[in-house]
């Protein structure tokens, strides 16, 4: 199990500094490497740290590993953020987020097919920082739900949680980089079409 994920708040700047450096190296190591094939010991001969000081910074590479999937689930969220931001009904934004989700994931898998493989180990293994983004992700699209019913947009019988799950499991399958990378060739279609799907469920 990892500890203290993040490094004490009561480290100075220079500490920080270290860390950022070590993040950014394991980055480039692991995007050419793959994660789980790189030990401590390799990061540490690549950016010419010496083993026991980045454990001064980072208990496991596995707490390395969740500071670079926390970075790369984050962009996905910018993304998907953008996206949804100007969209006209809680409808076309529930379109927008699908769409989103899978072309951002189906983006990292093709161009950054090594540093994928470390999301799809956070999500196989439950990495604190990959639970807090399905948590995000099902909290946005219970926001999406309640902002449609608000408007009359979307039905009010089905329980909010009911509804979110459901909608969440539908997605998942297309979202999760442990099955994203077993359907990538139907994911721009499923976007397309499991959306559709959906918002005929919440049609009032």
């Amino acid at each position: 199990m990892t500890k203290n994920m993040n490094a004490p708040s009561s480290r100075g700047p220079l500490d920080h500094n270290v860390r950022d450096q070590i993040v950014e190296a394991a980055t480039e190591h692991f995007g050419h490497y793959g994660y789980e094939k790189t030990t401590v010991s390799d990061l540490a001969k690549s950016i010419g740290f010496s083993k026991a000081y980045i454990y001064k910074f980072f208990d496991s590479k596995q707490a390395i590993g969740e500071v670079i999937c926390a970075n790369r689930l984050e962009m996905i969220m910018a993304v998907v953020n953008a996206a949804i931001a100007d969209a006209s009904s809680a409808s076309e934004k529930l379109r927008r987020l699908f769409r989103a989700l899978t072309e951002a994931g189906s983006e990292l898998f093709f161009h950054d097919r090594k540093l994928y493989d470390i999301a799809a180990v956070a999500a196989r293994d439950k990495w604190p920082s990959t639970l807090k983004y399905e948590e995000r992700l099902q909290k946005m699209v219970g926001s999406i739900i309640t902002e449609g019913r608000q408007v009359g947009e979307f039905e009010r019988k089905t329980p909010l949680d009911e509804a979110t799950q459901a909608i969440y499991l539908v997605m998942r399958p297309f979202v999760s980089p442990v099955q994203l990378q077993y359907n990538l060739e139907a994911a721009p279609t499923a976007a397309v079409l499991l959306s559709s799907l959906i918002l005929r469920s919440l049609a009032p």
